[in-house]
């Protein structure tokens, strides 16, 4: 049973890694009362780091009461009562009404087990950078929305690696790090073949997709559908300068599009559900209720959010597909 953890690519001091190695080892009762930890010698050897390094990190749980040393014997845990609080980094992209509820399932399962600390980093690789940086060393988990910035990924594997768990968006040069996310390939494909039936009595479909923001993953999804059933499709920024043409179906990830589209239709005298159809990304209570109901295509995130916090809690390094479906209503 390995005790200590180090991980070369962290900017945590080594001595601080290896404190938090045998805090962490007590917290998980993988170390109890009495305990004998590794000498100072193999873990200096083990890791290629100086005597010294091992000894002020030894010296610093012998100040706090956590361990003591005996004679030629060795160095061996005092108590297990110490004040271990995790403390989590929790990096969102942006705070809406679906965020709000994936963090409101996570905070709940987390029921007080941890500090958590969230941050925004609005789209902006610069204050991803700033706060990823920052913060490094300073907790014992990293929850982190990578979303599509370029760049991230490196700054991400800067931080202790056994202690990051990937939010919401996969990223394939993060795949070996836990996460519980989305597969908008697959959930926007599933979606719209879900909605088959209906689709079928309109002429065209459009996706509005301002590349900016928005998951890749779900024009290829999008657009894979469309071929492979045979509809008239196109893929547009947003609805400037565009008329809304009876028979158009309308694939919209971004809410402020959705307005716009309403807005529209109504100027135009088109009827939701009947001259055209929307289809509205991530659900909402309001979709409930707006135009007499709008379709979504949307994952759960409360669901999210628990399955995070049990992964969390349980120290389980797993990756996860969160669940998707369709939510007809009258919009189509």
């Amino acid at each position: 049973m390995k005790i200590i953890i180090l991980d070369a690519r962290s900017s945590l001091p080594k001595y601080k890694q290896i404190i938090l190695s045998v805090e962490t080892a007590i917290a998980e009762k993988r170390l109890n009362r009495g305990d004998r930890l590794p000498s100072v010698n193999k873990v200096a050897l083990e890791f290629s780091l100086s005597r010294d390094t091992v000894l002020q990190a030894y010296d610093e749980l012998k100040k706090r009461g956590i361990i003591y040393s005996r004679l030629g014997k060795g160095y061996y845990i005092k108590s297990v009562e110490f004040s271990f609080e995790q403390r989590i980094f929790l990096l969102f992209d942006e705070f809406n009404t679906f965020k709000e509820d994936l963090y409101n399932s996570f905070m709940e399962t987390m029921d007080s087990n941890a500090q958590i600390d969230i941050f925004f980093h609005y789209f902006s690789i610069e204050v991803f950078k700033k706060l990823v940086n920052e913060n490094n060393g300073d907790y014992s988990k990293y929850i982190i929305m990578p979303t599509t910035l370029k760049g991230a990924a490196s700054l991400i594997k800067a931080l202790p690696k056994n202690d990051v768990y990937i939010l919401d968006q996969a990223n394939t040069d993060l795949h070996d790090y836990p996460s519980i996310h989305q597969n908008f390939v697959k959930d926007m494909y599933n979606g719209l073949l879900s909605a088959k039936a209906r689709l079928l009595k309109y002429e065209r479909l459009i996706l509005i997709f301002p590349a900016f923001k928005q998951p890749p993953g779900m024009a290829e999804g999008f657009t894979n559908f469309c071929k492979d059933h045979a509809f008239d499709c196109e893929v547009i920024p947003d609805l400037e300068g565009r008329t809304i043409i009876k028979g158009d179906v309308f694939v919209i990830p971004n809410d402020r599009h959705l307005v716009s589209v309403i807005e529209q239709a109504n100027g135009q005298g088109l009827e939701m559900g009947k001259d055209i159809g929307i289809i509205s990304y991530n659900d909402t209570p309001l979709k409930k209720v707006v135009g007499n109901g709008i379709t979504t295509i949307s994952t759960d995130f409360r669901a999210m959010g628990r399955i995070l916090a049990e992964m969390v809690l349980q120290q389980q390094k797993v990756q996860v597909e969160n669940e998707s479906r369709l939510i007809m209503r009258r919009s189509l």
